[in-house]
């Protein structure tokens, strides 16, 4: 498996960015919310950088089942969410692709009363865009390529990997 980020890299680049959203926030309390499963390893080692009162919370949100590389419909489950009501949001996702899981799980904590929404990812999919989404945090940039490990998956496989790596058969 080609190596894209090795594991070094991509802890140096999370406490950059655990350093950015805590000066952005300047001492505000957060509730950070993950969309699980793939930001389970990145939500993980971002909250022990950040120097913030923080609450962690969780929301499933996936278009992907079993061996399918292509979206299917969205569905957003919110059983792990705490009262967000006035709340300031840190939304983390392992990877912004095409962009509209991001646009509606955003749309879902503002509904739920949300003081406000910001967006970190590990990474962004150059070329596979296909709403207007601009995340607040970005880890890195990434070629249209599939991708896996540091949370991320093939057919719930490679979560595991402390670096992220094209997977050849699905690349």
């Amino acid at each position: 498996m080609e190596v894209l980020i090795p594991a070094e890299r991509i802890q140096t680049r999370v406490a950059e960015l655990a350093s950015e959203i805590a000066r952005d926030y300047a001492g505000t309390p957060v509730t950070v919310v993950g969309i699980l499963t793939g930001c389970l390893v990145f939500t993980a080692d971002l909250i022990r950088h950040i120097n913030l009162p923080l609450r962690v919370a969780f929301v499933t949100a996936s278009s992907y089942r079993g061996m399918v590389t292509l979206p299917g419909k969205l569905e957003i489950r919110d059983e792990l969410l705490p009262d967000i009501t006035g709340r300031h949001i840190l939304l983390l996702d392992d990877i912004l692709d095409t962009g509209k899981t991001l646009t509606r799980v955003v749309a879902h904590l503002i509904d739920k009363g949300a003081a406000s929404v910001k967006v970190g990812v590990l990474l962004r999919k150059m070329g596979r865009q296909e709403v207007p989404f601009e995340p607040d945090y970005v880890g890195f940039t990434i070629p249209d390529k599939f991708v896996v490990g540091y949370g991320l998956d093939f057919n719930d496989e490679y979560r595991h990997l402390p670096y992220v790596g094209v997977l050849p058969s699905a690349g």
